[in-house]
């Protein structure tokens, strides 16, 4: 099975997971790692294939995790890189950070409003109570 095959059909069933029976997950995750490993086991002598191959390798168990906790994980990425686009803003802006503690200080400060408003929590309090620890 083609790489775009597999992709695809991981988004469709990402779209009714919570649908689906327990059994028929478990079967499809099955199926879908087998599909997984038959890509990554394919020789190339392409060096960015193999690449490829090794990162994919080394994210297996991540990239079918939306399987096993229906509803909770996300099928990709979209929601991060929407929260991520207000720092990409203000970098390009800025001409980004001059020192990496500055860069670094930033990037926490940002995950921590972030995960604060996804839970619902206060931004401010939550940073307030983060540098208290």
């Amino acid at each position: 099975m083609a790489p775009a095959t597999l992709v695809a059909g991981r988004l469709a069933l990402a779209e009714r997971v919570t649908d689906l029976a327990a059994a028929t997950l478990s079967a499809k995750r099955r199926s879908l790692d087998r599909q997984l490993g038959a890509i990554l086991a394919t020789p190339s002598r392409c060096d960015l294939t193999r690449d490829l191959q090794a990162k994919i390798s080394r994210a297996r168990n991540q990239l079918l995790i939306l399987l096993a906790y229906p509803g909770t994980v996300e099928p990709t990425n979209n929601g991060s890189e929407r929260l991520l686009r207000p720092a990409v803003v203000q970098r390009t802006v800025t001409h980004g950070s001059r020192a990496m503690w500055a860069g670094e200080g930033e990037a926490a400060i940002r995950t921590v409003v972030d995960t604060a408003r996804l839970s619902g929590a206060k931004p401010f309090g939550t940073i307030l109570k983060t540098v208290g620890a």
